[in-house]
Parts: structure tokens; sequence; C-alpha cells
């Protein structure tokens, strides 16, 4: 297919490369045209300047920007450029209201548009192995699954517009929950002198195990954060999140703390530190 795909950061550079080695045409673009050059360099795709020059004559515009308002500039400016009855797929974390948005912008040209985010990370997306949560049109869908499963191991329609959207805060709620009991059994561990490894190889296999402990659990007891889903992104899904649950009505106590925890691991200069560094926050509070 004739694919444009704006946004090739650590997620999308790698999303759009395995499209490449798909056998798709694909013509890039990024906010930062250095790092478009730079992809076109590594795989020999096309980069341009624009993302009209992107969408031109696209039967799919694939985008992974940064946030809602970056989803509305993007889309209303590839949207005019694309085949009649193209598809648009936005593996963005937004709001549940902006993908509506984008979907009745996208059905008044012609075209579509499926909110379409994804779980599984940076590897996830060099490994093609990312799971997608997508909400739209159904066929429209199923005509763009062939170009979706180039990168991904799932892909899940989950019901109309903003669908994916609110599947992703889910997932976000859920791994909230899982870091910060993972932080703590690891603190408490400390705390208590035992062994760390011993302690994994014990419960590792057992109800407590997860991907954040097998992936996390020894990364924290060293004190390495330096990777990852930065603390900055999970606040950003976090904050949908909670302005989701004020709209619907759901109470989201623990996510609501959590994301506090992750204020202070900010002014602790972890911004970019990966989620699981809610372990240094713990570390300082003992210290104290």
């Amino acid at each position: 297919m004739k694919i444009g795909f704006a946004g090739l950061g650590v997620m999308g550079a790698p999303m759009a490369r395995h499209l490449l080695h798909a056998g798709h045409e694909v013509t890039g673009f990024n906010r930062s045209n250095h790092k478009a050059s730079h992809w076109a360099v590594l795989t020999g795709g096309r980069s341009v300047e624009t993302v009209q020059v992107a969408a031109e004559g696209a039967e799919v515009f694939i985008l992974c920007v940064g946030n809602d308002d970056d989803v509305r500039q993007v889309v209303s400016q590839a949207l005019p450029q694309m085949q009649p009855d193209g598809v648009i797929v936005d593996h963005t974390t937004t709001s549940a209201v902006v993908a509506r948005e984008m979907a009745e912008m996208a059905s008044a040209s012609g075209r579509f548009f499926i909110d379409a985010p994804v779980s599984g990370g940076q590897a996830g997306a060099e490994n093609g192995q990312l799971s997608v949560m997508a909400g739209g049109d159904g066929d429209a869908l199923a005509r763009v699954e062939p170009v979706l499963k180039v990168y991904s191991k799932a892909i899940k329609h989950m019901g109309p517009s903003g669908s994916g959207q609110l599947a992703k805060m889910v997932n976000q709620i859920a791994i909230a929950g899982v870091v910060q009991g993972l932080a703590e059994a690891v603190h408490f561990a400390q705390s208590a002198g035992l062994d760390l490894d011993a302690v994994y190889d014990a419960i590792s296999k057992g109800a407590a195990q997860s991907w954040q402990m097998d992936n996390r659990w020894k990364t924290m007891a060293r004190g390495e954060f330096d990777f990852g889903f930065a603390v900055d992104w999970m606040r950003k899904d976090l904050g949908l999140v909670l302005d989701e649950a004020r709209a619907n009505g759901a109470r989201l106590d623990m996510t609501a703390l959590v994301d506090g925890y992750y204020a202070e691991v900010q002014a602790m200069g972890g911004a970019r530190w990966d989620t699981s560094s809610l372990a240094a926050r713990l570390q300082t509070t003992s210290d104290a």
C-alpha cells in the first residue's frame, strides 16, 4: 500500500521501518525534520518536510505523535491529500473526545479515522510485537489490518470511535497499580534485608507474576531508571484517564494516588525516567 507516516520517534520510527521491510511504499514526516532524514538514511525510505506531502495520494495515513492538539493539526493537514476512501490510523494515546472529533472530520471528507493506541512500549515497536486497541468503523479497520499486523502481535476492535482510547486508559490504570505495588514490594524486601534475586525466583512463577515484575524487578532493585516509558508520558496518559473518570463517574482512588507519586518523581528530576522509578521515590522517603 501507499502509506504516509507522521511521527518518527522512538515508537513511530521502528513501526515505519517494519512497513518498509514488508514491501509497502512509506513516506515519512516528523516535526523535527532531522529525525525524518535520519530515518530515511537508515531505512532507505522517503522523508518529506510537510504532512501534506507525506499524505499525498496515500491509501493509509498513520500517525504516532504527542497529544490531542498534535493529532488535530496532523489530521486536518493529511485528510484533503489522501485518496478518497482512505483510512487514517492514529496510534497516539489521546482523549476519546479527540478520537470522536477526528472520526467525524474524516467521515465528512469521505474517509475514515481509526483510533488505535498501542501497548508494548519501545521494545514492542522494535520487535513488531505491539498490542493494538482500535475504535472506529469495523470495515475500515479490516482493510488496514494487514498493514497493522506488520508491527503488531494482537489487534482488537473495541467498538465505535473513541473505544480504542478508552481501552488504552484501562491499560494505563492497570499498569499504574501494578508498578506501584511492585515498587513497594522491592522496597519492602530491601528494608527486610532479603536477597532480591532469591525473592524474585520465589515469587515470579506464582500469582504475583507480571510483565512488570519480569522486566523491571531487577532494574528497580539496582536503582536503574534511565530507559523505557517516561514518567512525563505516563502522567500525560493518567491525566487523560482522570479527566475521563470525572466525566463518566468512575472512582479511581489508586490511579489518582499514583499520579501524585509520579509528580513527586518529576520533582526529583525523574521526568524522563522509566515508570518503574516509583521505586526511587520510596528509597528517597526511606533515606529521609
